[in-house]
């Protein structure tokens, strides 16, 4: 199976390239290689080689930046998966376009199901939005996989950065009142690989299983370097209120939990915990830097 990967620079992408590498041939483009913006280059760059499955995992995904460049998120978020899905169309290839939970409005209580009611509340989530759209509308085979806060040993993440600010101070606060689940990367490399096997297509939730506030899940990853004997100054983290980020621009969705019972049904795969997978994160790639 040959296999493309745009975004392999980035933290999924580059998981992605690293994993599938071992079993599919992959060829994998950076930013440096590809620029999103430039939708003549994607099309002379892809139209010349043969591909049965290609992952779009690149995005403008700085949600403030966004707001203030509207061109510039829906030309790579929305137009360049639009030619993307296109040109895998033209050559019978599978696209599978990484999206996200923005593109929900955070209202709900219960976690969203793929048929829910998109109403995202940024230019971010907008664009997202349309991307997805342009995406399914190209062709029935084309996957959209919804993901939320993403970390894994590739580039460092909220986890790390928690991580990183507990070693040099005993101050950490997070986030209490806004919810989602973190997604591991190694784990949605082996997902997505049971979503295509299975031929899935049209929309999809995929996160590791469970909800948490930001605060939450920093309390966790500090509590685990604790239990590994990984010196850390700061033991708890104090709690902050959405509304107390002054700094935010954009109005990001209060609780954008997905559920993937979907995924589980139409492929047997149950997803594990995010305690689980970032327990195991931290053993294994942060505990033996």
């Amino acid at each position: 199976m040959r296999i493309i990967i745009i975004g392999a620079g980035g933290r999924l992408g580059a998981a992605l390239a690293r994993e599938y590498a071992t079993t599919f041939d992959v060829r994998a483009y950076t930013h440096a290689d590809v620029d999103l913006t430039d939708l003549d280059r994607i099309r002379e760059l892809l139209r010349p080689l043969d591909f049965d499955l290609l992952v779009n995992s690149a995005a403008l995904t700085n949600v403030d930046y966004c707001e203030d460049h509207r061109d510039e998120a829906f030309m790579i978020n929305t137009e360049a998966p639009r030619v993307l899905a296109g040109l895998c169309h033209e050559k019978n290839a599978k696209l599978i376009q990484i999206s996200t939970d923005y593109v929900f409005d955070g209202k709900a209580r219960i976690p969203y199901q793929e048929e829910d009611e998109a109403t995202p509340l940024s230019v971010y989530g907008e664009s997202k939005r349309e991307g997805e759209l342009r995406v399914l509308g190209a062709s029935e085979r084309h996957l959209v996989a919804r993901i939320s806060w993403v970390f894994g040993p590739d580039r460092p993440s909220f986890v790390d950065q928690v991580i990183q600010r507990a070693r040099q101070t005993s101050h950490v606060a997070a986030v209490t009142d806004k919810f989602s689940t973190p997604t591991y990367t190694l784990d949605l490399a082996w997902w997505l690989r049971a979503a295509w096997e299975k031929h899935l297509s049209g929309l999809l939730h995929l996160t590791n299983a469970g909800e948490c506030s930001w605060q939450q899940y920093a309390q966790y990853a500090i509590d685990c370097c604790h239990q590994h004997g990984l010196a850390l100054q700061a033991k708890r983290v104090e709690e902050l209120k959405l509304s107390d980020m002054k700094n935010l621009i954009a109005q990001r969705p209060v609780y954008s939990v997905l559920s993937t019972a979907t995924f589980s049904h139409r492929t047997g795969v149950e997803p594990r915990n995010w305690r689980e997978a970032v327990a195991e994160y931290i053993k294994t790639h942060v505990i033996k830097r």
